[in-house]
């Protein structure tokens, strides 16, 4: 007998097929855990869509636009996500050159066009960048970082299109650094503008950009940016393999990345520092940091940072030496008010009385005559009020803050004094402390300060002075042993380095700066020449 014939299948019978067999490889995927990166691209564009359809169900964000290239009606669709693509674009440029100049020109193959894709972007796409893509964990990556996946009939490969992103704000002065004489120019949350603003500043082919994708959620685009002949490269790849390590689900801001690179994370130091400034971020670059842009967020990581790194700011550059130099011994100086300022105040009344001027010491048992706690305690109030007052300014709307803040500040000063919980004396000391601290420019650095200070604060309420002797000796040490990317934390002072040091406790004018930092950069050190220093022009000689 003969075998029984099988019926062809039906147009609708082949379609439902080929949908059971997608949606069995897609549930294969989620209950065996199947690598998405050896699923390509189907040459049927009804498999596609199928699978695109089913991995973006219960998501109303995904469009699919179905039309036919040509005047032969080839089958084509074009996906992306709504929201996060400009869909003027979308309707004005591609599918206009698609579905209408498309049927205007001879799109049949020919010799100088063996697939239909070379024709369409050698003819039809007018974009600057337009990638092949023939795995489906690619398309998916581009969609959702705002690209137009083109998907035609046929071919198991897809075009996919960049298209202009979300709206950002315009650049504008950043708020946390702002400056009396600088540029005005502050970082942005769009990592490409960001990019464009450094590249403005320092013009030359050797300003290196390397971008790739942190975050199993958010593929959040990274860049590290470095001058190559200037920064290290044991520095860059250092930097490079700190970050690629990093695996995890969502980046939002770069204060996750610096968290999971640094060096000693606990430590209440920062060793790198942040900016929204291009020209800081362009004079670390120049000399010899490497920075990281993080897509999402105005705040650019600069590194390695050291200690004296935290205590300088841009306008520093910008003035004259004499008042930079002062400004900066200024700063040390605010540093050591606010790391130690009630500590001392705290060791002197409780222990060592003989050491305050008789008329002074006076006064300061008058102010304390109603008090009844210790010194301690009364430090501990007006302190953690303080923290209360300048976060509480910070967490509320601008215009409401400040007067919270000021007017907070003043209200509870006074009425503690009445009230006989505090002496005047204590409302000067934590007032001045709370000035000191808002004199460090890194808002990171100046966080852990305030952290320390409590500490010392106890070690002086138990051992006066030797308290805090030991509390610095114990800082010290900690600091000497700090090492940020592989420098030491507290270069250029120790180890020395002598032409670091030009441009750390003081600012020496341009023209003697000759080098950058060695502690840096090893090779091309050279910053400028050695015969700028300005002088009077010299006027002809006179008639003889």
């Amino acid at each position: 007998m003969s075998k029984k014939m099988k019926r062809p299948l039906t147009i609708e019978e082949k379609k439902r097929k080929d949908e059971e067999e997608v949606l069995e490889r897609l549930e294969e995927k989620y209950l065996n855990d199947i690598d998405i990166n050896n699923l390509k691209v189907y040459s049927s564009l009804e498999k596609n869509l199928v699978y695109l359809e089913a991995l973006f169900s219960k998501a109303s964000d995904f469009n699919t636009r179905k039309f036919k290239l040509g005047d032969e009606e080839v089958k084509a669709t074009l996906v992306y996500v709504q929201g996060i693509v400009n869909k003027g674009f979308i309707n004005d440029t591609i599918l206009r050159e698609l579905m209408i100049v498309s049927r205007n020109q001879d799109l049949k193959l020919s010799r100088s066009y063996s697939n239909l894709i070379d024709l369409i972007e050698d003819r039809l796409l007018t974009m600057g960048t337009i990638e092949r893509r023939d795995e489906f964990t690619t398309i998916i990556d581009d969609m959702l970082c705002g690209h137009a996946v083109l998907l035609i009939d046929g071919y198991d490969e897809a075009i996919s299109i960049p298209i202009p992103t979300r709206e950002v704000r315009n650049v504008a002065e950043p708020e946390t650094e702002s400056v009396v004489r600088g540029p005005r120019e502050g970082f942005v949350e769009s990592i490409d503008i960001n990019l464009s603003l450094v590249r403005g500043r320092i013009k030359t082919p050797d300003l290196k950009f390397e971008s790739f994708r942190l975050g199993r959620v958010s593929k959040t685009d990274i860049t590290v940016a470095y001058i190559e002949g200037i920064a290290p490269q044991d520095l860059i790849d250092e930097v490079l393999n700190r970050v690629k390590r990093i695996d995890i689900d969502i980046v939002n801001e770069s204060g996750i990345i610096e968290q999971l690179i640094e060096d000693d994370p606990f430590s209440p130091f920062p060793q790198i520092s942040n900016t929204e400034r291009p020209d800081g971020v362009a004079s670390s670059l120049n000399e010899g940091r490497v920075s990281i842009f993080v897509d999402g967020t105005p705040f650019v990581l600069v590194m390695p940072s050291v200690f004296v790194h935290f205590l300088q700011a841009n306008e520093d550059y910008y003035q004259r030496f004499f008042f930079s130099s002062f400004v900066r011994m200024l700063r040390f100086v605010a540093f050591l008010v606010a790391l130690l300022g009630p500590s001392v105040y705290i060791a002197i009344t409780t222990f060592h009385q003989e050491m305050i001027p008789t008329k002074l010491l006076l006064s300061i048992v008058a102010s304390r005559a109603g008090v009844p706690f210790p010194a301690l305690v009364e430090a501990l109030i007006m302190e953690i009020a303080f923290e209360f007052l300048r976060e509480a300014g910070i967490r509320l709307p601008k215009t409401v803050g400040q007067a919270v803040s000021i007017v907070g500040a003043l209200v509870v000063g006074e009425a503690a004094v009445q009230a006989g919980l505090v002496s005047q004396a204590m409302v000067i000391v934590v007032a001045l402390t709370g000035i000191a601290s808002f004199m460090i420019p890194a808002y990171s650095f100046a966080l852990g300060v305030r952290l320390i200070r409590f500490g010392v604060m106890f070690l002086a309420a138990s051992w006066g002075m030797f308290g805090i002797t030991f509390a610095v000796l114990a800082l010290l040490i900690h600091l000497c042993s700090l090492r940020t990317f592989g420098v030491p934390y507290l270069s250029p002072i120790t180890p020395v380095d002598w032409e670091a040091l030009k441009d750390s406790f003081i600012k020496v004018p341009e023209w003697f700066k000759n080098s950058r930092p060695s502690y840096l950069v090893k090779d091309d050190n050279q910053r400028i020449a050695s015969n700028v220093k300005p002088s009077p022009a010299k006027g002809d000689d006179e008639d003889e």
